[in-house]
C-alpha cells in the first residue's frame, strides 16, 4: 500500500466529511453504500491531487520548490510550454511525490537551463521532459547523471537539428523579432497535436495560453537554446538510470523513430508508443501518461 502524506490524509478527511454532509443533505441518506463510498473516494483523491498541483504551480511562480520529504520529480516543459503541460500528471500524482517545474524561460542555452535546474534541485531527483524538455533532461544527465534516479522522455530526440530544421527555427525567430509575436497559430497546430484533436477547444486553448505566457523573449531564448544543443546520441549508453520513453504514433515533429533510437541507446529503457497521439502526449493522452508515470515513478521505484 502506498504511503500517504499527512497533507493528503488531512485533505481527504476534510473533503470526505464535507462530501458526506452534502450527500446526506441532498438525499437524506448516509454514504455507507458502495456506490456513494466510491464517489467519495474519487472526489477526495482528485481534490488532493488538484490541491497538490496548486502548490506546485504557486511554487513555480514564486521561483521556489515545494517543501516536502517525498521523492522529488522535476517536470521539464517543451518549447512555448509551461506547467500546464504537466497539469494532468501532477494532479494524478499529487500527495505522493514532491513536484516542481523547471524554469526554461531565462536561459538561451540548454546547458544553462540544466545548470539552473541543478542549482535549485535536491541531491537526488527524477525527471520528466517533453520535446525541448527532453533535450534539457538529457543535458542534466550529461552534467550530473549521478543525481538522477529516473527519467521519462516524451516526444523528443537525442539528435541535434538538421540544417533544414535549423533554418526553419531561424525563420520563426526572425518573424518574432520583426513582427508581432503570435505564439502558436492555427497553422502550427497540426504539427503539435493529432488531427482528430484540432477541434478540441479546451486542448487548443491550453496550448495557445501556454505560448502567450512564455512570450516573445522567452520564445527567442528557447529557440536559441534548441539550435545550439549538443548531440546526445553518443552519450546515451552512459545514462544508466531507469528510463521511460514515450512518443505519439502520429508525432510529426519527433516521430517514433527518434524515440526508438533513444530507447535502443539507453541501457535501461522502456519504450511506449501511444496511438492516436501527436507531439504533446501529456495533454493529448493525459490519463494514459499519468498511469505510465504512476507505474514508473511510484510502483517500480518502490
Amino acid at each position: 500500500m502506498r504511503r500517504k502524506s499527512a497533507f493528503v490524509k488531512e485533505t481527504e478527511k476534510t473533503a470526505g466529511d464535507c462530501l458526506r454532509r452534502i450527500i446526506a443533505s441532498r438525499t437524506g441518506k448516509s454514504n455507507k453504500s458502495a456506490g456513494l463510498g466510491r464517489l467519495t473516494g474519487v472526489f477526495v483523491r482528485r481534490l488532493a491531487g488538484a490541491t497538490a498541483f496548486a502548490r506546485v504551480r504557486a511554487a513555480v511562480f514564486r521561483n521556489e520548490a515545494p517543501v516536502s520529504d517525498l521523492p522529488e520529480l522535476i517536470f521539464c516543459p517543451g518549447l512555448l510550454c509551461d506547467e500546464a503541460l504537466w497539469r494532468p500528471q501532477a494532479t494524478a500524482l499529487g500527495g505522493r511525490l514532491a513536484m516542481r517545474v523547471a524554469d526554461t524561460t531565462k536561459d538561451d542555452t540548454i546547458a544553462g537551463m540544466a545548470a539552473r535546474l541543478l542549482a535549485d534541485a535536491p541531491p537526488r531527483f527524477a525527471l520528466a521532459g517533453l520535446s525541448m524538455g527532453g533535450y534539457l533532461a538529457l543535458e542534466v544527465l550529461r552534467q550530473a547523471r549521478e543525481r538522477v534516479t529516473r527519467v521519462a522522455l516524451l516526444d523528443t530526440s537525442a539528435r541535434p537539428d538538421t540544417e533544414e530544421q535549423q533554418e526553419r527555427r531561424r525563420a520563426l525567430m526572425r518573424m518574432a523579432q520583426v513582427g508581432r509575436f503570435k505564439g502558436v497559430t492555427p497553422r502550427l497546430l497540426p504539427l503539435l497535436i493529432h488531427p482528430d484533436r484540432m477541434e478540441d477547444a479546451a486542448l487548443v486553448e491550453t496550448i495557445i495560453g501556454m505560448a502567450q505566457r512564455i512570450g516573445r523573449e522567452g520564445f527567442l531564448r528557447q529557440q536559441n537554446a534548441i539550435l545550439t544543443r549538443a548531440d546526445s546520441v553518443p552519450d546515451l549508453p552512459g545514462f544508466t538510470c531507469p528510463a521511460l520513453v514515450i512518443v505519439g504514433r502520429q508525432d510529426a515533429l519527433t516521430p517514433p523513430e527518434r524515440a526508438e533510437e533513444i530507447a535502443a541507446g539507453l541501457p535501461n529503457a522502456k519504450l511506449v508508443i501511444l496511438e492516436n497521439c501527436g507531439h504533446l502526449a501529456s495533454l493529448e493522452q493525459p490519463d494514459i501518461v499519468a498511469d505510465l508515470f504512476e507505474d514508473f515513478f511510484l510502483t517500480e521505484a518502490a
